[in-house]
């Protein structure tokens, strides 16, 4: 059974960094993409970015030049290094990894930029 497991959340002072973890149980070439997203209380998730197989990323406007992607392949784990946070970068941070048209998600992790 696939897992993701996220980590790396926690509590940061506005203008702070935060390196979010997602450790895939297979390799993450059996993706087809992995995807950062994230929710705000009684909002629906946002995509916050994606990285193909091929290694291709891309970024949600909102989080351009703020968020990088970038990936492991040893390790199988995929990062979102977030920079500069907001007080309104505060939500449950999710990752996605898509095959065959399915999706498997993790279980989310906490992020708290305080002002």
């Amino acid at each position: 059974q696939v897992q993701l497991v996220e980590s790396g959340g926690g509590l940061v002072q506005t203008g702070g960094s935060l390196r979010l973890s997602c450790d895939a149980s297979e390799s993450i070439f059996s993706f087809d993409a992995m995807r950062w997203y994230r929710q705000h209380p009684g909002k629906p998730r946002e995509l916050l970015g994606s990285i193909t197989f091929a290694g291709s990323i891309n970024y949600a406007d909102s989080v351009k030049g703020r968020f990088t992607i970038s990936r492991d392949t040893i390790k199988n784990t995929v990062y979102l290094q977030m920079d500069s946070l907001k007080p309104e970068d505060t939500a449950i941070y999710y990752c996605n990894g898509d095959r065959d048209e399915y999706d498997y998600w993790g279980q989310g992790t906490q992020v708290t930029v305080s002002s």
